[in-house]
């Protein structure tokens, strides 16, 4: 059985789909563009597709992975153009490649974030940033499928800094830019760039907003727009190293 790991974003309005809706229309694109897909065995077979670290619904993803198992071999770039091509726009396959060995969920550590925070001041944003920082912990509630629970959102965090929009929205409907017109306001919007590590429970965006919440009383005025950039191996230098890289060198990660 051939292994295929796939690399996949959620854009636009699709960052809503749910992890179960996608699955679903994964599995129509795979019969839609003829994969040769291996199924499980014993009296309900299910297609071999296991999914690594799947982004929360209405969060946007540039880096989305997961593996499928293959009855006969395909050329992964093949596979890739052919499964782009049965998703709705929004669901975009980027990368495929043979599997060489390891696990895929093995592979994933950490991820990056960016978070969109519109119509707030940049410089209330770096004040609860810096207290999210000196703080020993930032405890935080959330409801889990085990109840809700307390955990600490502040040891997870690798780097969180804060940079300003290059152009800022202006209101009135008027598009985006450095100059808007004369009597638009040009709205501010900061940006949360965050790493974060892969832990238990795991700590999600929407975690660290609390955490900023409960240190300095921070209450962005509309939501925020979230979008994971990467996820990978962390290095001791705080870079994410793509999952899928070591496969296309031949090695897994630790073998190279």
């Amino acid at each position: 059985m051939q292994r295929i790991r796939i690399r996949y974003a959620k854009r636009g309005p699709l960052r809503f789909t749910s992890h179960r809706d996608f699955a679903r229309a994964f599995e129509r694109a795979l019969r839609r563009a003829g994969v040769p897909i291996a199924f499980s065995q014993g009296f309900t077979p299910h297609p071999k597709i296991s999914y690594a670290s799947a982004a929360p619904t209405g969060v946007a993803s540039e880096a989305e992975y997961l593996e499928i198992g293959l009855q006969s071999p395909v050329e992964p770039a093949a596979l890739r153009d052919a499964l782009d091509a049965a998703l709705s726009p929004g669901l975009d396959v980027l990368d495929a490649v043979e599997a060489t060995g390891g696990s895929l969920a093995d592979r994933i550590g950490a991820s990056h974030w960016r978070i969109e925070l519109p119509e707030l001041d940049p410089d209330a944003l770096r004040g609860a940033v810096k207290a999210f920082e000196t703080a020993p912990e930032v405890l935080v509630e959330r409801l889990t499928k085990q109840g809700r629970r307390t955990f600490d959102a502040r040891h997870a965090v690798v780097r969180i800094d804060v940079v300003e929009d290059a152009a800022p929205q202006a209101t009135g409907g008027g598009a985006r830019s450095d100059q808007p017109p004369s009597g638009v306001l040009a709205v501010p919007c900061a940006i949360l760039d965050l790493v974060v590590r892969q832990v238990t429970p795991s700590v999600r965006p929407d975690d660290v907003l609390s955490g900023l919440r409960v240190v300095a009383d921070l209450e962005p005025p509309v939501p925020p727009r979230a979008t994971r950039l990467a996820q990978g191996t962390l290095t001791a230098q705080g870079e994410i190293v793509d999952p899928l890289e070591a496969d296309r060198q031949g090695a897994p990660i630790g073998e190279r």
